[in-house]
């Protein structure tokens, strides 16, 4: 089956048995967000710079979500930021839908309980492994020295920059991850798009860790 690299960020990030998170969601839904961007960039349809995001082409990819996101911006009718969008993109309700969809296709397990006897949650174990393996199997690749292709350039990027890279692959080279995820070694439209993904993401995560914290000391 296809999965959006989104769908692939959310799968690295679930633990396979538990079903659990292992980001906080301050980290883990900017990165939803910013992999969609990313993703609809990569298929030629936006262009992401640090300054504005430009629809270059508005026509549907066959995918809900991307299209649906790909359709607000180009109704936007103002160019924003790529922060701008990931702040506004990002969210709960996002990563709930992206859950249900792979629960859906019967890659995850949707399982509702209650902690305490009380409070509500789900939980969604994995249910086929089969789509996360192809992912790890292209990850595992260019971590290994293979030149990746745009799709999971982008993805080891995001994974990064969430510090989800450290937890879904503690083995892999820190060098390595991080020259894949400064763009170094592709092609200049691919790199820009890694880099405004990139700064995005520091800053957004950043933002909210500092709200949280204040937050919690307040």
């Amino acid at each position: 089956m296809t999965v959006t690299i989104a769908e692939e960020l959310l799968l690295l990030a679930l633990h396979d048995e538990k079903g659990t998170p292992l980001v906080a969601g301050t980290q883990l839904d900017p990165a939803l967000a910013g992999a969609l961007l990313a993703e609809l960039a990569v298929n030629g349809r936006l262009e992401l710079s640090d300054k504005k995001v430009t629809v270059t082409d508005p026509s549907p990819l066959g995918d809900s979500e991307l299209d649906a996101t790909l359709a607000r911006i180009a109704e936007e009718g103002k160019e924003r930021k790529p922060a701008w969008w990931v702040q506004r993109l990002q969210s709960a309700k996002l990563r709930r839908r992206l859950l249900t969809r792979l629960a859906e296709s019967g890659v995850l397990t949707e399982q509702r309980g209650k902690v305490l006897g009380v409070f509500p949650t789900t939980r969604w174990p994995e249910a086929s492994p089969d789509v996360e393996a192809a992912v790890r199997d292209r990850v595992a690749g260019a971590l290994a020295g293979a030149d990746p292709d745009a799709r999971t350039a982008v993805l080891i990027a995001i994974a990064h920059a969430a510090k989800l890279d450290r937890k879904a692959f503690p083995e892999a080279s820190r060098k390595r991850v991080k020259e894949i995820a400064e763009g170094a070694w592709t092609a200049d439209a691919v790199a820009q798009t890694i880099a405004a993904i990139n700064a995005v993401m520091i800053t957004t995560i950043t933002a909210a860790t500092v709200a949280a914290t204040t937050t919690t000391t307040g």
